[in-house]
């Protein structure tokens, strides 16, 4: 089985670039030994016009019967001569898939120091499969394809050539072509829809399977429209790990959030707000503002709760009363984000001492978030679905308990002045509701007279006296001497 990606050139970029970005020369045959067989990468062509690198792997069907693989759909067998008699030499496959990720390994992370600024940016691209199982047929090819940017070519391949009437095979041949792509993603894309169509792995499909997907998908699976069949048939049917699969891709789609929406909104406010030449985003405002409260109240031990990718930790990093800080996101990418943004890796060791970042859902109970002086939820509650609302606020208001919480979330009445913001729209695609005043203020009220705390609130940004600030803010304080919560009371009784 083979497959061939090209690319064409120009005189700034010669199509050899290819040749770097795969680390591969094209002047050197290269062979890597597997478990099943021996990949080759060859160059059929290679100037500065048009480039070529096939993918040719010579599957040793002898080993994959040895090693019990040599097995039909789901790894039960089709038949009784199915481990002898089978495709996989001949069919593009998770075998192919996995001497992708082998061979091509650093080209697929998008990792070149040759030619860093050519792997980081969208290049022409052509990739060849002549023989590719697709159950499902090309429909399914290009419903699986082309929402990711690539156009896609798809002819059925005859049963036999010489005898019409028998119809089509499962198999078809597939030429994808792009110039939105970088070669990394159309490596990714490559490594895990392989499978997907031939709905079959060569290997047992541990729970490790899981963490693969979601890297090999970081950036498209989330958002794609056949997610949930990508999902199903990636991890061969195995329904416990597609459900852990699918509520991770669920968790990191909430979680990330588009910046420069976020940016231009946070910006437009501070414009129509601020007669200077260089207004303050909101963005800014409400970080000051959640500092200026955490100075009040005294915290030294804080915890961020939901910290995305890490701005207000980094802004309390600077602040020396804040001895200890700890983000708190259910996204490990933000995290991943947080830590660079915080240049961990290279912080000083007092420095380090005072921050960490771990991952965790602020829809459970959790052991690690007590004893702290405060919490912060910064434009969190918002992407909560409001039935999941109640498990937050036990998270963080009845197990955690820190002294002083803080929450912040967008004022809905302020919306009206933003002419950009087609009206019954929220400030944010993922948004799932966003408060008025009162609203908010009945919510903070409930919650703490559940939960034995006092609640002030702070307007964040200009305060209009028609519609209020563009930011509102609750200021829990929990009471030093309270007579028991509702919840305390239920519990004693019981």
């Amino acid at each position: 089985m083979f497959l061939t990606i090209s690319t064409s050139g120009d005189e700034q970029h010669p199509a050899t670039d290819l040749g770097f970005l795969l680390h591969k020369h094209p002047d050197n045959p290269y062979s890597a030994t597997l478990s099943y067989g021996t990949a080759h990468v060859v160059y059929p062509e290679a100037d500065a016009e048009r480039c070529t690198a096939a993918l040719l792997l010579e599957v040793d069907a002898v080993a994959l019967v040895r090693r019990g693989k040599g097995k039909g759909r789901g790894g039960a067998p089709d038949a009784a001569l199915a481990q002898y008699v089978n495709d996989r030499p001949y069919a593009a496959s998770s075998l192919l898939a996995v001497a992708l990720s082998g061979v091509f390994s650093s080209a697929m992370r998008g990792v070149c120091k040759a030619r860093p600024e050519r792997a980081a940016k969208p290049m022409p691209l052509r990739v060849e499969v002549p023989a590719l199982p697709a159950r499902g047929g090309p429909e399914l090819v290009r419903r699986l394809f082309e929402p990711l940017g690539w156009a896609a070519s798809v002819a059925p391949v005859a049963l036999d050539s010489a005898f019409p009437e028998w119809g089509e095979s499962r198999y078809v041949r597939l030429v994808l072509e792009s110039e939105k792509l970088t070669l990394a993603e159309g490596l990714r894309h490559l490594y895990v829809l392989l499978p997907v169509l031939d709905d079959a792995k060569h290997y047992w499909v541990a729970p490790d399977e899981v963490d693969k997907l979601l890297r090999a998908g970081e950036g498209w699976l989330p958002d794609h429209p056949e997610q949930k069949l990508i999902t199903s048939r990636y991890l061969s049917r195995r329904w416990s790990l597609t459900r852990e699969a699918m509520e991770r891709l669920e968790l990191v789609r909430l979680a990330e959030t588009d910046d420069s929406e976020v940016e231009e909104i946070d910006n437009a406010v501070a414009a129509e707000s601020e007669a200077d030449e260089k207004p303050t985003p909101l963005a800014v405002q409400r970080r000051d503002a959640i500092i200026a409260a955490l100075g009040a109240s005294g915290a030294a031990r804080v915890l961020d709760l939901g910290c995305g990718q890490g701005q207000l930790v980094q802004a309390l990093l600077k602040d020396p009363r804040f001895t200890e800080i700890v983000g708190v996101d259910v996204s490990m990418r933000a995290l991943t984000i947080a830590s660079r943004r915080l240049k961990l890796d290279r912080m000083g060791e007092r420095q380090a001492a005072r921050v960490r970042l771990i991952q965790g859902s602020l829809a459970y109970t959790d052991k690690r978030l007590k004893g702290y002086d405060a919490a912060v939820l910064s434009e969190v509650i918002e992407h909560l679905d409001l039935p999941r609302l109640p498990a937050l606020e036990y998270s963080v208001f009845g197990a955690a308990r820190p002294r002083t919480v803080l929450v912040t979330t967008p004022n809905v009445e302020y919306n009206v002045r933003w002419e950009s913001l087609p009206a019954g729209h929220v400030r944010h695609g993922d948004h799932r509701f966003e408060w008025t005043r009162e609203e908010f203020r009945s919510w903070a009220d409930t919650v703490a007279e559940r939960h034995g705390y006092d609640v002030a609130f702070v307007p964040v940004g200009p305060d209009d006296p028609e519609v209020g600030p563009p930011t509102q803010m609750a200021v829990f304080t929990l009471r030093t001497t309270t007579t028991n919560t509702p919840d305390e009371k239920e519990a004693k009784a019981a």
